[in-house]
């Protein structure tokens, strides 16, 4: 019989990701709001808006490795969007040490189109030239091992989100055995930004409700 890690009830570094931006100043007007006491770390993706590309960095698989290796205690994962990939993915590699994830309109790994969300591949990488073309082609699927994640999830929604609707919330809270779902009014792509005082609470809560 193999038993689930038991993990630490209470992160010492909160690791911040951002999305396809990879604008690593994304999340610190939530980052400022929080009363937690843990370490911030805020990520870029290299090759992505304001980071620098790195040779070694060639996949999706090589971001994880990135975010894996900050990973050497205990550690919640706030990520948005495609960083929500990264984050699922780090916590199947690290679950003693991922204690949280904390989603926000992410596609987690999931299909998203089969779940009603808008292709945005196209527009997307006409406004953005420069981004790395791999990011787009990527569409593996991890719905099969979600359920193998033992870090409690607090999964963000808005209800005006055509890329990643609240049907792929809805889908990723019941593939996921510890999380909880929280939809916001009128919540867009940029929910994380536009509610930030709201979404900070939220996340407080989420690490206080062990």
């Amino acid at each position: 019989m193999t038993l689930s890690p038991v993990l630490p009830s209470s992160p010492v570094q909160l690791l911040f990701l951002p999305g396809a931006s990879g604008n690593p100043h994304f999340w610190e007007p939530v980052a400022g709001l929080l009363t937690h006491r843990a370490e911030r770390v805020h990520a870029g993706w290299p090759g992505f808006g304001p980071t620098a590309p790195d040779p070694e960095v060639n996949g999706i698989d090589d971001l994880v490795a990135r975010v894996t290796s900050r990973i050497d205690q205990p550690t919640a994962i706030i990520a948005q969007s495609m960083g929500g990939i990264i984050a699922m993915r780090a916590a199947l590699d690290k679950p003693s040490l991922v204690t949280h994830l904390v989603l926000t309109v992410t596609s987690g790994g999931i299909d998203v189109g089969a779940l009603g969300g808008a292709d945005w591949r196209a527009a997307f990488m006409a406004a953005n030239p420069a981004t790395p073309d791999w990011f787009a082609a990527d569409r593996q699927d991890w719905s099969a091992r979600l359920g193998e994640i033992r870090a409690k999830v607090l999964l963000l929604w808005g209800d005006a989100v055509p890329i990643s609707p609240v049907a792929v919330g809805r889908r990723l809270a019941a593939l996921l055995p510890s999380a909880a779902l929280h939809i916001i009014a009128r919540g867009t792509h940029e929910l994380a930004v536009d509610f930030a005082p709201t979404v900070a609470q939220l996340i407080d809560h989420h690490f206080a409700a062990d």
